[in-house]
């Protein structure tokens, strides 16, 4: 392997084990500092913390789920996922760099939360925001990791498609500009 690609899987590992490391250090922290029932405003009316453990995937869906079902939903089947995406991101490189970004953050938000889940039974959710119009669901680091990360991947894509048109239109003017 070439130097280029020894630096990329390094700041892959770096990506990931930081977003993963944020998540595990806040989740702890909430875990045990923040009474369940405790409601912090930070930005009053805006944004609180509080501490709530989500039983099931996002927004709690799944919870009610009984096994197999629910270690096959909430477990197995994104422990495959991310080993999947774990495996195309290290062995593709052709990937653009932001495309690459958002796939390894959203692996570690799915990490983190799967983490908790198998760990804890439950994942820990703790900032909450209200704009008024509309209310967030309780969320965690992870999932503001994945969000990024789905962020990442929707720009790239953007910036490509707008990328071939530009080349496209080009391409067609060209052909229709006389000699």
């Amino acid at each position: 392997m070439n130097k280029k690609g020894i630096l990329r899987i390094l700041a892959i590992v770096l990506i990931f084990i930081a977003s993963v490391g944020l998540d595990r250090v806040t989740k702890l922290y909430i875990r045990d500092h923040v009474h369940i029932s405790d409601n912090i405003f930070v930005i009053k009316n805006f944004f609180t913390i509080l501490h709530a453990e989500n039983t099931g995937a996002f927004l709690s869906l799944g919870d009610s789920l009984q096994n197999p079902w629910r270690f096959i939903l909430l477990s197995l089947l994104p422990l495959i996922a991310l080993a999947f995406g774990i495996g195309y991101v290290m062995l593709k490189p052709s990937i653009g760099k932001l495309t690459t970004i958002g796939i390894v953050l959203v692996i570690a938000g799915g990490a983190g939360n799967l983490y908790d889940r198998m760990m804890y039974g439950s994942v820990t959710d703790f900032m909450h925001m209200n704009f008024h119009i509309f209310q967030t669901g309780v969320f965690n680091v992870a999932d503001v990791s994945i969000m990024i990360g789905m962020g990442l991947i929707l720009l790239e894509s953007w910036k490509k498609d707008k990328a071939a048109k530009k080349k496209q239109q080009e391409e067609a003017d060209a052909e229709t500009t006389p000699a």
